[in-house]
């Protein structure tokens, strides 16, 4: 099981890296991408908290090495992940993960993004700056994840990883 859940998460990671090259909205030194997010919730609800995490590294990494990423990206995704899985894993519920990803990226990654671009970036963004697009880009990627989740196809995937 934990080799399909292995192979499951790159699957999801290569989806997310190709992606970026075509669904991002630019933000000055962000680049809000709401493929991460709908990534982040399905593979909470799939696989849970550990894997999601690293999909949302794994990403990060690559897209910044590709140079579709940016240094926020790691906050942006990561936190959302964390907490998606987290809430996920205690509530057993998709709204749940939601909940976890939009907290998690769009307040958490948000406030946390302000030190990073300001002392690493050198912008002078203000301290809510990110809140909002991080959360606006979290709201839209778990939107399309929980449509995503309600159509017949994530029934097998919720069969098989145990849901």
């Amino acid at each position: 099981m934990a080799l399909q859940k292995l192979t499951m998460t790159a699957l999801f990671m290569a989806i997310g890296v190709l992606s970026a090259h075509i669904v991002y909205i630019p933000l000055g030194v962000a680049k809000c991408f709401p493929v991460q997010h709908t990534i982040n919730v399905l593979v909470s609800v799939f696989l849970g908290m550990r894997y999601s995490l690293s999909a949302a590294f794994g990403i990060a990494v690559v897209r910044n090495l590709a140079g579709t990423g940016s240094l926020l990206a790691f906050p942006g995704s990561m936190f959302g992940a964390a907490l998606s899985g987290i809430i996920y894993q205690k509530t057993n519920s998709v709204v749940g993960a939601i909940i976890g990803e939009m907290i998690g990226t769009g307040l958490l990654g948000g406030l946390v993004a302000v030190p990073l671009a300001k002392y690493i970036l050198g912008t002078t963004a203000g301290a809510f700056f990110f809140v909002v697009p991080f959360l606006i880009s979290a709201a839209g990627g778990s939107l399309i994840a929980y449509v995503i989740y309600l159509t017949p196809i994530t029934a097998l995937f919720r069969a098989k990883f145990g849901e």
